[in-house]
Parts: C-alpha cells; sequence; structure tokens
C-alpha cells in the first residue's frame, strides 16, 4: 500500500476579502510533500509561498480545496487541532524563561509528565548544541542560538510536518549560511517532514529535496533543486533562480537570431517552429572566454565591464548593440590580475549548444 504524503493541497485557492475580481493569493494549486522530505516554497515576496504555508498550518483557510496531513483532511481545524509546529521569523520566545523553560513550554501545556519534559527537553537542546546553556535567558543568546532555541521548542512537540517561515531572514549573511547546513544536518536526524518558506535561491538550493518555485499564486516549476537550475521550465524560473543570462531573438535552424546582431548556435529543438520568438537562457558559468573544446559554439563580443568579487570574476560582454551576457570565471590560483580581460576587449566567447535553453 502506498503511504500517504505527509502534505497534500489539492486545488486549493485563496482569496482575501476586498481583493479584486480574479485576484487570487493562491489560485487551484495541487501539490504532494513525501514524509520525510525537506521542501521549499521559494519565489518573491507576494507570490503566495507564505499564505500557502499559513493555509497549511491552520493559520488561514482556503476560499476552495482541501488540505491533508497525512491522508486526514484537515481543512478548518485550527492550528492547535494539527499535528504541525511552526517556527517563525520573529522566533517568538518568551525573554523571562531560561532556554528549558521555553522548549518545554509546549509540553507543559499538554500535561506531559514532568520527568519526560525534562528528558525530552535535554534531547532536543543537545541536538541544537545548546544543552550546556539551558539556564540561561534569551537576551542574553546570539541571534543564530535564539533561532535553534526556536527549532527545539518546535521539534520537542515531535510534529508531523515542521513549518518554518523565513526562520534565517533575520541573521547576517555569514550566520545563515553556517545555520542552512546545521538545519538540513538536524532536519535529517530528526526526520521530519520539513516545509521551508524563503525568497533566498541559494537559501532553497543549499537545504531542499525538493523546491517549488511560486510566481502569481502558482507552482511554475517544482523539482529537485538540479532540475530548476539546470533545466528550468520558463524565464521566469531561469532568471529567479539564481542569475541567468536571457537573451531575446528569433528561433531559426537550430540558431537564436539576435535583433541586429550574430546568429546564437543552440542546436535543433524539437515543437519549436522557425521563426518564433524566443529567449535563450544560459548560465554565466557555462560561457566560456578561452581554451575553447572541440563542439562549442564561438561568437564575438567586446567587454563592456569587468567586476572582481574575490573567487570569482564577472565579465558583461556585448554581443549585439544593446545586448549583453554575463560570464563567471573562477579564480583560481593560476589566475593573475594581468590576465583579466579589461573594457573595451574584442573576445571570443564560447559555450556547448547543450548547455543553452530556449525559452517561449
Amino acid at each position: 500500500m502506498t503511504p500517504h504524503p505527509a502534505v497534500r493541497l489539492d486545488r486549493v485557492s485563496k482569496r482575501y476579502s476586498g481583493a479584486a475580481a480574479g485576484a487570487y493569493a493562491v489560485h487551484e494549486l495541487s501539490l504532494d510533500i513525501a514524509a520525510g522530505e525537506f521542501f521549499s516554497l521559494l519565489g518573491p515576496s507576494g507570490c503566495g509561498k507564505t499564505t500557502l504555508l499559513r493555509m497549511t498550518g491552520g493559520f488561514a483557510d482556503p476560499t476552495e480545496g482541501s488540505v491533508l496531513l497525512d491522508g486526514e483532511d484537515v481543512t478548518g481545524l485550527p492550528p492547535d487541532k494539527r499535528n504541525v509546529n511552526t517556527v517563525f521569523q520573529s522566533y517568538a520566545l518568551f525573554d523571562h524563561l531560561s532556554l528549558a523553560d521555553n522548549v518545554a513550554f509546549g509540553l507543559k501545556r499538554k500535561g506531559v509528565p514532568r520527568a519526560e519534559i525534562r528528558t525530552r527537553v535535554a534531547e532536543m537542546l543537545d541536538l541544537v548544541q545548546l544543552g550546556d546553556l539551558a539556564g540561561r535567558k534569551p537576551p542574553t543568546l546570539s541571534g543564530g542560538q535564539r533561532q535553534r532555541v526556536a527549532l527545539a521548542r518546535a521539534l520537542v512537540n515531535r510534529p508531523q510536518v515542521l513549518l518554518l517561515d523565513e526562520p534565517l531572514g533575520a541573521l547576517d549573511l555569514k550566520l545563515r549560511r553556517r545555520m542552512q547546513v546545521e538545519l538540513k544536518q538536524i532536519q535529517r536526524e530528526v526526520g521530519i517532514t520539513f516545509l521551508f518558506v524563503t525568497h533566498d535561491q541559494d537559501e532553497a538550493l543549499t537545504m531542499s529535496d525538493r523546491v517549488a518555485v511560486m510566481n502569481g499564486g502558482r507552482i511554475e516549476q517544482c523539482g529537485t533543486p538540479e532540475d530548476v537550475y539546470e533545466r528550468p521550465a520558463s524565464s521566469f524560473v531561469a532568471s529567479f533562480m539564481g542569475t541567468s543570462n536571457l537573451v531575446p531573438g528569433t528561433y531559426r535552424d537550430g540558431t537564436v537570431v539576435l535583433d541586429g546582431g550574430p546568429a546564437l548556435p543552440v542546436g535543433q529543438r524539437a515543437g519549436l517552429a522557425r521563426d518564433s520568438r524566443v529567449n535563450l537562457s544560459i548560465r554565466p558559468e557555462k560561457i566560456w572566454l578561452s581554451e575553447f573544446e572541440p563542439g562549442m559554439a564561438t561568437v564575438p563580443g567586446t567587454v563592456r565591464e569587468t567586476v572582481y568579487s574575490g573567487p570569482t570574476t564577472t565579465y558583461l560582454i556585448e554581443l549585439a548593440p544593446g545586448v549583453s551576457v554575463a560570464v563567471l570565471e573562477q579564480n583560481t590560483d593560476r589566475s593573475r590580475m594581468e590576465d583579466r580581460w579589461s573594457g573595451g576587449e574584442r573576445v571570443e566567447v564560447g559555450w556547448r549548444p547543450e548547455h543553452c535553453l530556449v525559452l517561449d
């Protein structure tokens, strides 16, 4: 017998009162999330990802459709009647209580025996590497430590699904990257389904088993991080997932012809009619500036900008008037300042045709 998904959203829509006719925060969206999966909802502000999280947790009711947890229809049930817990960006800790008492708060309200509370609280604080700080209070902790306390407080209740609403958003960049790794390690250790909301592409790529990229209340693409990054299904996904060069042109016999510019080889594309208007998508790290290999397509261009950023250098190469592509090169030990291209230099750029995506 096939197990039920941990979360099933069945054609859910959400339209808030006072919204214009036809304006939905979420529109007829269906999604299955497997038990034990780290699943991320990714998208810009206003795309509907937080609304979807709130409907899963019971903080908002869908206008249409159903929410199921482990096969049980929980649509309309309040948050305390669903086997889920939520970690918010604000952490919402009690400053007057110790870390141990913060983590124990939900268990005490449920009437769990004291001995069991002590054991479970100690296990959770050890899990998030704060066992030796159990008697401290939240104001004495760093942002990363407070985030881990909030996580321990949610996990100690052993929820079926843990909902995380941009919990790393208040941390500085260096700490956020460290917490991304720690959060994924904790999720693997406890084996609980995580539903994670973020607008940070690197965050979703780093931690997720699968990612759903949302836009305008709908899912544009859902798949593994590699799928959505390497094989974006739309121009929106290509531009939102990291950095991608999107070059407009006309598809013609295995090339994309730029307006007033050269024909860029991309290989034959099944299903595309001749003279179709398209966007050519290619990642900056997939473009070469020298030492081309057999089978690579090359076109001339002019260096317009050189941006050094430590481990990498980005070049802005003009291929035609008003049409430029970014090229990302690693600064290896062999790289020297005098080897870098300067503004105004003529260069050849090249790529493998299979690294190009032709998008409607």
